[in-house]
Parts: C-alpha cells; sequence; structure tokens
C-alpha cells in the first residue's frame, strides 16, 4: 500500500483544499452528520447518563495498584501489563487477554480506562487527547510508587500514539522505564484520509455515528463528537512531527509492534513510518499481521466475521506477548 504523505503546507485548510475537491468536501458535510449534537443518546448506549465503564466503580478489579498496592518484593518482580485501549473504546478491548490469562500468577494485567472515556457522551465530547493520556501516567507511577519494577505498556489503536507520544516528550527521562513496549495495530496514519480534514468539517457535522453491533454499543461510544477527532487528529499529526524529526527509545525499553496489513482505522504505513523513524533499531520488533481487522487481539461482539485465522492470530499475539515479558 503506497504510504500517504502530508505536504508541508502553511495552511492546514489550504492542504485540505489541494487534496480534496469541493464538491467531496461538501458531500461528506452533509453524508457525515448534522450540525450540533445528536437527540437520541440512549441510556443503552454507552454515550448515555447510566452506563460507565465497570472499572470506575470498581477500580479493584482492573488496576493492580489498587488491588495490590503493598505487594512482596517477590510480587514486585513480577511482569506487569498496563493494557490502554484505543480511542472511543474502553477497557472491555482487553477483556480478552485478561480471560485467556486466567488466574495466572506468572504476571499482572493492569487495565487502563483512558481519561474521558467509559462515560457519558458529554463527559467525553468535554476531553482532551492529554486527559486520556493522564490515566496511563497515573497508573504507571502508582506502579512505579508502589515498587513494581518488571513493567510493560500495551497500547493498541490510539494508546499506540499517546505512548509513542510519551516517549518523545521525554516523559520516561527521571523514571524507572518500562522494560517493553507493546503496540497492537497503532495510529499514526489514518486509513481514513478525510480524518485530516475534521477541522474544516467537525464544526459543520457535530459528530460522526459508528455502526456499532448490539455487543459493541455498551463498550464503544456510537456518536463520537467532532472535538474529540480533533483532539485525535492534533494528537496523531504531533505524532508524525516527532517521529520525524527522529524519537529514541529509552535505552532499557524494547518496543514491539504488530501491525494488521488490511486494517480499516490504522494504515499498515504507520508502521513504516515507527520502523523508520524510531531508533535505535536493535530495540525494534516489528511484525505485520495476516488480517483485515483493526484492534486484530479483540474479537467478541464484531460486526466481521471472525476466521480461525483471526483467532489463530489473537493466540499467537497473546502467547508472543506472555513471552516477551517472562524471557527477562
Amino acid at each position: 500500500m503506497k504510504p500517504y504523505t502530508y505536504p508541508a503546507l502553511k495552511s492546514p485548510l489550504l492542504a485540505s483544499f489541494l487534496k480534496f475537491p469541493l464538491w467531496l468536501i461538501f458531500l461528506v458535510i452533509f453524508s457525515l452528520g448534522s450540525c450540533g449534537d445528536p437527540s437520541n443518546i440512549g441510556d443503552d448506549l454507552l454515550d448515555g447518563k447510566l452506563i460507565i465503564d465497570p472499572s470506575i466503580m470498581t477500580p479493584e478489579n482492573y488496576l493492580i495498584s489498587v488491588s495490590n498496592p503493598n505487594p512482596s518484593p517477590k510480587e514486585a518482580s513480577r511482569p506487569v501489563f498496563i493494557l490502554c485501549h484505543g480511542y472511543s473504546a474502553t477497557t472491555f478491548e482487553w477483556s480478552e487477554f485478561v480471560e485467556w490469562s486466567g488466574e495466572t500468577d506468572s504476571y499482572y494485567t493492569s487495565r487502563v480506562l483512558l481519561g474521558g472515556h467509559g462515560k457519558s457522551y458529554e463527559d467525553f465530547k468535554s476531553s482532551s487527547w492529554e486527559e486520556w493520556q493522564q490515566s496511563i501516567f497515573d497508573e504507571y507511577e502508582a506502579l512505579i510508587g508502589a515498587g513494581y519494577t518488571n513493567i510493560h505498556l500495551v497500547g493498541s489503536s490510539a494508546s499506540g500514539a499517546l505512548i509513542l507520544e510519551a516517549i518523545s516528550s521525554g516523559y520516561f527521562k527521571g523514571i524507572n522505564p518500562p522494560r517493553n513496549i507493546i503496540l497492537i495495530d497503532p495510529i499514526v496514519l489514518p486509513s481514513d484520509k478525510l480524518l485530516p480534514l475534521i477541522g474544516v468539517v467537525g464544526p459543520l457535522i457535530g459528530y460522526m455515528e459508528s455502526n456499532n453491533t448490539e455487543g459493541e454499543k455498551s463498550y464503544w461510544y456510537t456518536y463520537r463528537p467532532q472535538e474529540t477527532l480533533q483532539e485525535l487528529q492534533e494528537l496523531l499529526k504531533k505524532v508524525r512531527i516527532a517521529l520525524q524529526k527522529g524519537v529514541i527509545l529509552p535505552s532499557q525499553t524494547k518496543l514491539f509492534v504488530f501491525k494488521s496489513i488490511q486494517d480499516p482505522t490504522a494504515d499498515p504505513a504507520s508502521a513504516v513510518l515507527i520502523n523508520k523513524e524510531l531508533s535505535p533499531a536493535n530495540q525494534l520488533d516489528i511484525k505485520m499481521i495476516n488480517s483485515a481487522l483493526h484492534v486484530f487481539t479483540r474479537l467478541q461482539g464484531r460486526v466481521e466475521v471472525v476466521s480461525a485465522l483471526d483467532r489463530n492470530n489473537q493466540e499467537q499475539t497473546f502467547q508472543k506477548m506472555v513471552e516477551i515479558a517472562l524471557s527477562q
């Protein structure tokens, strides 16, 4: 697939117009949504006022920093996976890995709910990408403060971008860095080439509606406010600029990327850009996965038909994640 490039134009609006004819812009405006906020948000949706992510009510079932804040020396040296979900998702995105892990005593799993997520549409709408990221920092710092020394950061989709931004901005300087960073379908370049236009059409369309299944609507936002899409675009742009300047991994950290080759959300060129611009090379391991799913490690409740290949990809990746953590 030909990588998608962004020309260095001073005006984002001019750049958008040069990429897309005016008729297409107006078609997008009238076909993707309408002005304002949706008026038919029911409480059966994550967007509603009644359903919230269970990690908010029972954090001890999700965060190791809460369930075991005073580990023994043996427990403190045990691997901890900090599992971070993507834009508009919730902790459910990593529930299959937790279920697959069972009652293991070989490692811990700690599921982070990104800031602004898991509550109502209005809460989501008012959140920034920095708030999304802060939840990752909060759990990381809580674990370090409790004495855990064997931490592995795992990010899917937009969390991959949040983690890359943390590396590029020097967050890990001065604190113990993670042993490994594992990214599943990280988004740096969007497959949807209309996302860069959100600054132009966003205020006009108000929101975008997702085609969630019955199994997804309580765990993913059905309505995505244009304000959050602009935050996502700002984050991705910041990460791309940082990568183009060159990003150096912490000396004690190795980064693994597992990337679907036909990802409908995160352009596979995202992996190419990460591979090209991160250094040092001996701390990078990038594996392209024969899949057409975004975040191929999550299979429950999908619109798409889940194949035997999809299940095999999930199983092998889970096994590889554990192998990575236990090999050090």
